[in-house]
């Protein structure tokens, strides 16, 4: 194996074994010199030259395990596109889309992750028709990656004047943001719009058309962008995005075909897979798919997931009756 040693000395987790093959690479120059100089240290030397290289060999071995497993953790997205999207219930479900994004919103700044609002279209209640963010840290993709799928919550609407419980929903979508993707979108499958963004950003923002919306004509799928102060800036955010939409289907179609995968047992990550019920009355969150449930909602709402997260990455299952 042939390393940069240099190189090596800068990463701090290979900067001690940098040292110690500098060294040994010294060790074996100077014994080859004795080698080739007095024929009575040439047997010292030859057993001296063997043990320099089987030292060489071990710590050459860990220094590629921690370089092969630095790449696998680059690989690995710590960049995600999180959606939420108002489903049946009217404004009550626009509410709700707003209360899950407040969730995880709050969830993400406990973590330390940087959360950024990419588009939002709110209801005349103020909750959100949809709205798409922008998530980065190390490890979200991972935490996050199985809230993908509807959400259903039962509560008593502060509208409600007979006290009855009414029934919503909203669906979420998580998608990971890759470094590397293994297609490319042809560009005559694409159409642009660009129109002007609302809300904050001063009066540059209401001026100018920054705001960009693509559609992918073989799929449907579209994306706005409306956080950047530049068209430009939006566009690239927004194919970002609608890549990872095109991505996501692809692997969705793979999970399906492969239902005894360990993916599949607690879904495909669908977006039309009913996933969660949030009941208020009863203050308590039921996830179908690994039939268990948690109380005290208040508390969830507010960001406190992180044990729900935990019980659907494991797999860990329960008694609770699918409701």
């Amino acid at each position: 194996m042939s390393f940069d040693i240099e190189e090596l000395k800068k990463n701090h987790q290979t900067s001690y074994l940098a040292s110690v093959l500098e060294r040994l690479n010294k060790e074996e120059v100077e014994v080859r010199e004795m080698l080739d100089g007095d024929d009575s240290l040439h047997e010292m030397a030859s057993t001296e030259l063997k043990s320099i290289q089987e030292q060489r060999e071990t710590i050459e071995k860990q220094i590629q395990d921690i370089l092969d497993k630095e790449k696998e953790e680059e690989e690995i997205t710590n960049e995600i596109v999180l959606e939420v999207r108002a489903g049946a219930g009217g404004d009550e479900a626009s509410l709700f889309a707003w209360r899950l994004a407040h969730m995880y919103e709050v969830f993400c700044a406990n973590k330390g992750f940087d959360w950024k609002t990419n588009y939002e279209s709110k209801s005349d209640v103020d909750g959100y028709k949809e709205a798409s963010f922008e998530i980065k840290g190390k490890g979200v993709y991972e935490l996050l990656r199985y809230e993908t799928g509807v959400h259903r919550v039962q509560r008593i609407p502060s509208t409600e004047k007979n006290g009855r419980v009414h029934t919503s929903t909203a669906s979420v979508a998580v998608l990971p943001i890759r470094k590397k993707v293994k297609f490319e979108i042809n560009p005559a499958d694409l159409e642009m719009e660009y129109s002007r963004s609302g809300g904050k950003g001063g009066q540059n923002v209401n001026k100018v058309e920054t705001a960009v919306r693509l559609i992918h004509k073989p799929t449907g799928l579209d994306v706005r962008c409306t956080s950047e102060r530049s068209q430009l800036k939006n566009r690239e955010k927004a194919m970002s995005i609608l890549t990872a939409k095109i991505q996501q289907l692809k692997e969705e179609e793979e999970a399906k075909k492969y239902s005894g995968e360990r993916k599949a047992q607690i879904g495909t990550s669908d977006r039309s897979e009913k996933i969660r019920t949030y009941n208020f009355p009863q203050d308590r969150v039921t996830d179908h798919r690994i039939k268990k449930s948690w109380h005290n909602l208040p508390k969830i709402m507010e960001g406190e997931i992180q044990e729900i997260v935990d019980a659907i990455a494991s797999g860990e299952t329960g008694d609770e009756d699918d409701e």
